[in-house]
């Protein structure tokens, strides 16, 4: 047995009590006493003076769905503090993944989470794949959402078009299959292909499953730009008709034109909430984003997946069409290049060698780059690469992050993706808000701020025994200097760990050790069957 002594803390404990002075006792993987602790025999002793100690910081949305095979002690997360992630985000992820979809799916896949060319990709199912991340190791605990895109590939393939009964049937099974593997809710994108070709009636069965299982619906939804109001309004009325909790992902508006849909915005959280309706969101505190370049292009590019969508992007009228509706637009689509601007989308991530010099140049610089009208070069890149492209895009306002982070439905997220020059919030997105949200410019105290990113995330996801500074509870702990903490990485340089986290425990193993990770891969494979 492995006794851990942290000594003289400030410790919060997530719960949003103010923070006292004392102590926390480990005995292996367990938290046995916090405060005054009387028995002070151990193995192991950190002297704590001087910094906060608190619950491992729990990250909503992540993307390390194939990099913890690349990178098992997932360092960008665990020297930011993290020691939870919920992986299967935005519809599209790893299970379920029938064998004959492959191939097209790791296609799809590729610009949001990578490729690993060496893995075991028969895994077949959410069962298959969680027993795959326990034979793998991880630095952190990992959590799965079903993803939607996956379930409706399995039961009707990558059409674009709407689900017969009879498919839709079948949804409900697979579905209910992967929850009872140990999902911890059902996620969507609606702004992704294949999940962005159902219909609100889609996602109102497909809620109801989610529902027996008293999980949240985790919805990247239809519009965060010019359609927002109608989106939110949609999103209501599937947890209205379906009984479901609704989790929104990394929640903004979109467009700095649409500045005038922010109190109508914060409206419909607050009806929806009064209609009974359990809602919650997360955010990362950021004015620009990050997802796959080929969002850019309209949904009906996309129909019958990226083997069709690399045909149209080689045919001149299919590419016209494009240039036309990206240039005039369509409704219900979010338009990135319409609320970002082309010098406002950079490229962060390709997969070959050919075209590692766009990395980092907007679309107007890709243009010129290359010699090309910016919109042409963009889709030569994204024809080149097989649609495997990240971007950053400019998206929002400052006042929005501040007042949407002050919402008592939110709690903290990275949404990072991990290939070539990523988002800074891949590397800082918590240390973020504790140094320039909390320490510099005050919007919240500090033991709210910490709470959002612990017993708040863990209360909405029903995570058992984590999230909390209390015994009997996993020590997963976060040590870090209130005075230093800050993100170090920006939008030019991302990869920087950010300053001021001291230690980390994962299940009372140091992920961290005296500001250095320690390649430890303590975490442990969550489900909610558990």
């Amino acid at each position: 047995m492995t006794k851990t002594l942290i000594k003289n803390a400030q410790i919060v404990d997530g719960s949003g009590s103010k923070a006292f002075a004392g102590s926390v006792l480990i005995e292996n993987e367990r938290i046995v006493a916090v405060g005054e602790v009387k028995d002070t025999s151990a193995d192991i002793v950190i002297d704590a003076k001087g910094s906060v100690v608190c619950p491992g910081f729990i990250d909503t949305h992540s993307h390390s769905d194939l990099e913890v095979f690349k990178e098992p002690p997932l360092y960008a997360k665990v020297m930011q503090g993290i020691t939870t992630e919920f992986l299967g985000q935005d519809g599209i992820s790893m299970a379920p993944l029938p064998e004959k979809f492959i191939s097209p799916w790791r296609k799809n896949l590729a610009g949001l989470d990578g490729d690993k060319e060496d893995l075991n990709w028969k895994y077949k199912d959410t069962a298959g794949y969680l027993s795959l991340l326990e034979k793998n190791g991880s630095g952190t605990n990992l959590a799965y959402l079903i993803p939607h895109g996956n379930v409706r590939m399995e039961a009707m393939g990558l059409d674009g078009r709407l689900a017969t009964p009879e498919e839709l049937d079948n949804m409900r099974q697979i579905l209910r299959r992967e929850l009872k593997a140990g999902g911890f809710g059902f996620s969507t994108g609606l702004i992704y292909m294949p999940c962005a070709y159902g219909d609100t009636h889609e996602m109102v069965e497909l809620c109801k499953v989610a529902a027996e299982f008293d999980t949240p619906l985790v919805i990247h939804q239809r519009s965060e730009a010019d359609t927002i109001v109608e989106s939110m309004e949609e999103v209501i009325e599937i947890g209205r008709n379906s009984g479901c909790k609704v989790h929104f992902s990394h929640f903004k508006i979109c467009g700095k034109n649409n500045a005038d849909k922010f109190e109508p915005v914060l409206n419909l959280l607050d009806e929806a909430s009064k209609a009974g309706i359990t809602v919650s969101l997360d955010q990362y505190p950021y004015v620009a984003g990050s997802t796959m370049l080929g969002v850019i292009l309209p949904p009906w590019a996309h129909d019958g997946g990226t083997d069709k969508l690399l045909e149209r992007l080689a045919n001149p009228e299919d590419r016209k069409r494009m240039q036309q509706d990206i240039k005039n637009g369509i409704q219900g689509w979010d338009n990135f290049v319409q609320f970002a601007g082309l010098d406002g989308i950079f490229v962060t991530s390709v997969k070959t060698e050919k075209n590692q010099d766009a990395v980092g140049k907007n679309l107007v610089e890709l243009g010129e780059l290359r010699g090309k009208e910016p919109l042409k070069a963009t889709f030569d890149l994204l024809y080149e690469e097989a649609n495997a492209v990240g971007m950053v895009d400019f998206y929002g306002l400052e006042e929005h992050v501040k007042a949407f982070m002050s919402r008592p439905e939110m709690n903290v997220c990275t949404d990072g993706l991990l290939g070539g020059k990523p988002h800074p919030r891949v590397f800082g997105a918590f240390p973020r808000v504790l140094g320039k949200y909390v320490r510099e410019e005050k919007v919240m105290p500090l033991e709210e701020a910490i709470r959002k990113m612990t017993s708040r995330p863990a209360q909405v996801f029903r995570v058992k025994d984590r999230g909390l500074l209390k015994p009997g509870y996993f020590a997963d702990i976060t040590i870090f200097n209130p005075e230093t903490i800050i993100d170090k990485g920006t939008y030019v340089d991302p990869r920087y760990y950010p300053d001021g986290v001291e230690y980390v425990l994962v299940n009372g193993q140091f992920a961290v050790k005296q500001g250095k990770a320690t390649s430890a891969t303590a975490g442990k494979v969550l489900r909610l069957t558990d």
